[in-house]
């Protein structure tokens, strides 16, 4: 039987108040939970800042503040883990070289962190994952500097998207967009086309999205090394799925692949008939055929 995701998650705050940057919430740290000793002060409310790009400060003195922020990945304490990712996020931005050796333990701690039930953690992980993507780009999936982590961090992402809480499967967008964006499109679908047959419908839809839109990046001689037929035999499987969003994403694919394959022919809806109907099925041709021709 299939395990069902489960994320505590704070309700979504209106798109209109951008300027609130904080939640405070009254909880417990780690090392205080089942303790019940009357010498000991209450613990206090505890202030979680959820900081936008455009509002994270340089750091002054980042060099003294590595091994710190090496130390603070590995706490238990659930709270310096969310200080030290959004430190994390201020390297990024401003001191990415010093950020670039550790790039492979923070996207391992960015996994652990998306996997905590603690619903602050989660959204700071996520928005993490953001600025990283913007900072670094293609060094995400050079296996030299990050050997399988950004895989693990990939599907992190997908499954948060493909979850019903708001809070966090609209971050989660946020950040597969701001991935789209950061990452050459040939090397991210590599690791993307995968997902397309994944078992939950959510994390399809949510893959065949990121797909269309990083298909929608590239130019005719990308998408042919890429390969257009593995392409248009993946959104023909897409076309008939379960969720709307996979099937739209899946119409999008086609559509590019068509101007890539028509993109040299004199006679497009020629050329294009005898591509479908040499690489799919006849059904299969047919919708493509129509899809076009609306």
């Amino acid at each position: 039987m299939a395990l069902r995701l489960i994320d505590n998650v704070l309700p979504i705050a209106p798109d209109n108040l951008k300027k609130q940057k904080k939640i405070t919430l009254t909880v417990q740290k780690q090392s205080d939970l089942g303790a019940n000793d009357e010498n000991k002060a209450p613990v206090g409310d505890v202030t979680i800042d959820y900081i936008s790009t455009e509002n994270l400060e340089a750091i002054p003195d980042p060099e003294s503040k590595i091994q710190s922020l090496i130390e603070g990945f590995d706490s238990n304490d659930w709270i310096n883990v969310c200080d030290s990712l959004n430190n994390a996020r201020r390297l990024a931005l401003y001191h990415s070289s010093m950020l670039l050796p550790f790039l492979e333990k923070m996207m391992i701690v960015l996994v652990k962190a998306m996997k905590n039930p603690r619903s602050a953690l989660i959204k700071t992980s996520i928005m993490a994952s953001s600025d990283i993507f913007n900072a670094f780009g293609d060094k995400l999936v050079d296996p030299t500097i990050t050997l399988d982590a950004f895989d693990s961090l990939l599907l992190q992402l997908l499954l948060k998207a493909s979850q019903d809480k708001k809070f966090v499967c609209e971050e989660a967008d946020k950040a597969l967009n701001a991935l789209v964006r950061s990452v050459t499109p040939l090397s991210l679908l590599n690791k993307l086309r995968a997902y397309a047959k994944h078992t939950n419908p959510k994390v399809r839809a949510k893959a065949a999205v990121s797909i269309s839109n990083s298909i929608s990046k590239m130019e005719t001689e990308g998408m042919k090394e890429l390969g257009l037929v593995s392409v248009v035999q993946m959104a023909a499987g897409l076309l008939n799925d379960r969720l709307p969003a996979a099937r739209e994403a899946a119409r999008n694919i086609v559509i590019s692949v068509h101007k890539a394959v028509t993109a040299n022919e004199e006679e497009k809806q020629e050329a294009w008939q005898i591509f479908c109907e040499s690489n799919l099925l006849a059904t299969q041709a047919q919708t493509m055929l129509k899809i076009i021709s609306q």
